[in-house]
């Protein structure tokens, strides 16, 4: 192909230079405009390799640090190098993972890739597994399979006749779910008013002596392994016998939590999930697989092709319940060999290894913030540390400092009311260093902000 070569290898030169160089550079400086990237549509074309070139001049000084040891916002992985280079091919294969037929490769990965993934989490083998973009897609899945379920279970075929005049679901959450539990009902055509909150527990998980009686005909309940601020965990086995006493789905929202179960000292905090209907966890958190990945996971692999999937003449094999039947795109790039290579590196005791040592560094982030003089919000239960720095004024001031000195980056929350700093540890290049060059980062740019 004319120009191919060329452009790749600039390519490849240009990743490999910025992969070498992103432990030193600035994180996350913020940035007021990038020119490179304006100007009119040109009329002629340019070379591949001089575009390429033109890329990276022009997002250069644009480019987050989150593939750095010390980007701690957000539930962000890196990118493992084998499923760096794996999805760069995938690119270059330009393979679409809808059918087998299209894709016999794609095929192949994704379903290695999805054993190795129900092993690891210790979820049943027979279930099936969408590669969905991420949490957003893998909720909104999991609330259409369980929509399906228990309408059908009312007598009421909500594909074929939709919503209006439907026996009214309700979904049971925890007040500290996350937000794209309640995209994902606005998408579904089932709204916010929905929602039914359960009380929390001090450390945010879901208060399960509350939910008996939140349960009330067709019913989807919403668990939640890790707390997007917190990091903890329902207790998945008390809330499931409940729901199933009511004839409820259970969804476990397990965005980077679920990924506690591959860890042999950590699985506790997740025992029970093997008893739910459907789950959703992100490949580009904790496995630290390049964006977009996701899983969408079911119990029930009929069901889940039941609300997902579709048949045309043109297109054979796209009803099984395999690759485009369990996910909602038609054309989509092909996750799986990321996932596959990404899981081939680590091993399953890898991962292990990976979950531990990330929840043992929020930990060290937490005990040196606190003998600092920081406020440490809760208990670290998993890789999220809720730190404050006095006031809420003066904890974002202090969070905006820091993002701009560039050692390090951790985003804001608010939580119980107050403002923290939240900081994210799920980088697989991660070590000690980085955390104590952090911390002493943080408490130099705290000790220069005025107390309130």
């Amino acid at each position: 192909m004319d120009g191919f070569a060329d452009a790749m290898g600039r390519a490849a030169a240009a990743a490999i230079d910025f992969r070498a160089g992103v432990g030193e550079r600035a994180v996350g400086v913020p940035v007021e405009a990038l020119p490179g990237f304006d100007g009119p549509l040109p009329r002629a074309g340019t070379p591949p390799g001089e575009v390429v070139d033109e890329l990276v001049a022009a997002a250069g000084p644009g480019l987050v640090a989150t593939v750095g040891p010390r980007y701690f916002g957000f539930v962000t992985g890196g990118a493992l190098s084998a499923a760096t280079a794996a999805d760069v091919l995938a690119a270059a294969w330009d393979q679409n993972a809808f059918t087998a037929v299209l894709s016999p490769a794609a095929a192949a990965a994704e379903a290695t890739a999805a054993r190795w993934l129900l092993e690891l989490l210790g979820l049943p083998a027979t279930a099936s597994v969408g590669f969905v973009t991420g949490g957003q897609a893998a909720n909104t899945v999991g609330l259409a399979t369980g929509r399906h379920q228990v309408l059908a279970a009312a007598g009421w075929d909500v594909e074929e006749d939709g919503l209006a005049g439907a026996p009214p679901v309700r979904i049971v959450v925890g007040e500290e779910r996350h937000a794209t539990i309640d995209r994902a009902a606005r998408l579904l055509g089932l709204g916010r008013s929905a929602l039914v909150p359960v009380a929390t527990r001090p450390d945010g998980s879901l208060d399960v002596t509350q939910l008996r009686a939140a349960i009330q005909g067709p019913a989807i309940v919403c668990l939640q392994a890790g707390n997007v601020n917190t990091g903890a965990c329902d207790d998945l086995a008390a809330a499931t016998a409940i729901a199933r006493e009511h004839g409820a789905w259970v969804h476990v929202d397990g965005a980077f939590g679920l990924w506690a179960a591959a860890a042999p000292e950590r699985a506790h905090l997740v025992a029970g999930r093997e008893l739910a209907d459907s789950w959703a966890c992100d490949g580009h958190k904790w496995l630290n697989v390049p964006y977009d990945s996701g899983f969408a996971i079911c119990a029930h692999p009929a069901l889940h092709a039941a609300a997902l999937g579709y048949t045309a003449s043109y297109l054979p094999g796209a009803g099984s319940p395999a690759l485009g039947g369990l996910t909602p795109e038609s054309s989509r790039r092909a996750r799986g060999f990321a996932v596959w290579a990404a899981l081939r590196e680590l091993g399953a005791d890898g991962v292990a290894e990976l979950v531990e040592r990330c929840c043992a560094l929020a930990r060290r982030f937490a005990q040196r913030l606190a003998a600092g003089g920081a406020e440490i919000g809760a208990p670290v239960v998993l890789n999220q540390v809720l730190v404050a720095f006095g006031g809420d004024d003066r904890t974002d001031a202090v969070i905006e400092a820091v993002q701009g000195e560039g050692t390090c980056w951790a985003g804001g929350t608010t939580w119980r009311g107050r403002r923290y700093m939240r900081i994210s540890v799920s980088n697989a290049t991660t070590g000690e260093a980085d955390v104590d060059r952090s911390v002493a980062a943080i408490l130099r740019v705290a000790s220069g902000q005025e107390s309130p």
